[in-house]
């Protein structure tokens, strides 16, 4: 490959060495441990969002809401529906967690997501159940819509967006000021 160089005197050939995009090293994108999960909310987490990626949503983990909460996952689908998604890896789990009540008014749909040694029978029957595990999931029982004001709609999918980009930069450029709470 030759490029011309401009010296003085007028410009001259340069012989270049040829471009391999490969020589470009990406940067190595690890997500950051959270540590708050248990082993099994982590699989069912994994499966949950693969089952969520085929039906064409987009999957924030443990996103912050407007009402102080956090929640599991959250999707955002190509109409703009919000889906939230509370893991439950055991009986115990859900018996000591009530704040997924708050969950509603953020979301289109809720669903709770677990595995297939929690019995079903314990979950509400006006939100979605989803059983999972590493590698997949199923919906089981379908959540009811409710639809979301497009006030908070619009404040949803700005958090989601925001969270998803600030923690893609965070994972490209890990010494930048991004290590903020997401």
């Amino acid at each position: 490959m030759r490029q011309l160089e401009l010296r003085f005197g007028g410009f001259h050939e340069v012989a270049l060495e040829p471009y391999c995009p490969m020589d470009v090293k990406a940067p190595s994108i690890a997500p950051p441990v959270d540590g708050r999960q248990s082993e099994t909310a982590l699989k069912i987490a994994r499966g949950t969002a693969r089952l969520l990626h085929a039906h064409g949503y987009c999957v924030v983990s443990e996103l912050p809401l407007a009402s102080g909460r956090r929640a599991d996952l959250v999707a955002l689908g190509t109409g703009g529906d919000i889906w939230i998604v509370e893991i439950k890896s055991s009986v115990a789990d859900f018996r000591a967690d009530q704040k997924w009540m708050d969950y509603r008014s953020h979301c289109d749909r809720l669903f709770f997501a677990t595995t297939l040694d929690v019995p079903c029978d314990i979950f509400p029957k006006d939100a979605g159940l989803i059983v999972a595990d590493a590698f997949g999931a199923q919906i089981v029982c379908e959540a009811p819509e409710h639809r979301l004001h497009a006030a908070t709609r619009r404040s949803m999918t700005l958090s989601i967006a925001r969270a998803a980009a600030q923690r893609l930069q965070s994972l490209i450029d890990p010494a930048g000021p991004y290590a903020v709470e997401f």
